[in-house]
């Protein structure tokens, strides 16, 4: 095309992606089963007492479709399933399973052995900055006209 910068959603996007990448790989190298991308979002927008599919699709922002996919295949795996909610007869609740909290400690402490690489890479002072921009409220998203 041409040789504009990437833009800033553009340069989360990669970043999320080698996020994403070091976590797999890393977990996958470890021993734990690969979980897809999706998967590990679904992990990521669990509740501790259970979460509807429905809601972890708005939080995802993907379809109730793709959230079943996903959690079925985590429940194929042990890590997730589903019990009746207990504010309504015609719910279910994803929730962790025993194996399922065992794998998403690792992960989280994976995480932070990934941003500590980070640190290394590019600084502390610029993963410090980058977090504290990322935590500020955003808000509702901007209408441009």
């Amino acid at each position: 095309m041409d040789d504009t910068p990437p833009n800033v959603p553009q340069l989360l996007a990669s970043a999320k992606r080698w996020f994403d990448d070091a976590l797999h790989n890393s977990m996958r190298h470890s021993g734990e089963q690969p979980v897809t991308v999706a998967q590990a979002a679904v992990f990521a927008s669990l509740d501790a007492a259970g979460t509807s599919a429905a809601e972890l699709a708005r939080r995802i922002g993907t379809t109730r479709q793709s959230v079943h996919q996903a959690v079925h295949g985590l429940i194929g795996m042990g890590l997730l399933e589903q019990v009746p909610d207990p504010t309504s007869a015609r719910n279910l609740l994803v929730r962790v399973t025993e194996e399922g909290a065992r794998v998403h400690r690792k992960a989280l402490r994976t995480i932070e052995a990934i941003e500590r690489e980070l640190a290394t890479r590019i600084g502390h002072d610029a993963v410090t900055a980058l977090r504290a921009a990322l935590d500020q409220p955003w808000d509702t998203p901007p209408l441009i006209r």
